[in-house]
């Protein structure tokens, strides 16, 4: 082993990072989830997904948030809030949820006008006619998680948030 590898091994190590595995070979979680997590199958709701659409690593993200949340493709549906007007209850009566990534996004579905720093962490509703008191969590957008990691734990917490509310429905 030369110097460049044993000194990545060591700093790997001290992270508790046993051995590179490639995302292609990761396997689902088990079925076993902490109880803090927001994955686990969400079948008592749909969720609402609104804000430009995400592209390259944002849209990896999204996909990543996706399977985090164990949402299958029925169970979900993205918008540009532009699209807004197309929006429709399901017929099959389950309660949702929606999130709006970025601040934009959440002006467009809610009218609030305040900074998004202060809308985080609280719970909105959609003005969309004929769709009364769907909630709406407000979030960072996508493409701010990508260029700040840092913040990515604010989308945990945003997730967490949308899935309390969805539970509570």
């Amino acid at each position: 082993m030369n110097t460049v590898s044993h000194s990545n091994s060591a700093l790997l190590k001290e992270m508790g990072i046993s051995e590179w595995i490639s995302r292609d070979a990761i396997e689902p979680p088990p079925a076993e989830v902490p109880s803090e997590s927001p994955a686990q199958s969400t079948a008592k709701g749909i969720w609402w997904f609104f804000g430009s659409k995400p592209k390259g690593d944002a849209e990896l993200l999204f996909q990543n948030m996706i399977r985090v949340l164990g949402l299958r493709p029925d169970e979900w549906l993205w918008l540009e809030p532009v699209n807004k007007t197309q929006l429709k209850k399901p017929d099959n009566a389950l309660p949702i949820v929606s999130i709006a990534f970025g601040g934009q996004a959440v002006q467009a579905m809610t009218g609030e006008r305040d900074p998004l720093d202060e809308l985080r962490e609280t719970i909105l509703e959609l003005n969309i006619e004929g769709l009364e008191e769907i909630p709406l969590i407000p979030s960072l957008s996508l493409e701010h998680y990508i260029t700040k990691p840092q913040d990515k734990r604010l989308l945990w917490q945003d997730l967490l948030l949308a899935k309390s509310v969805l539970q509570s429905l």
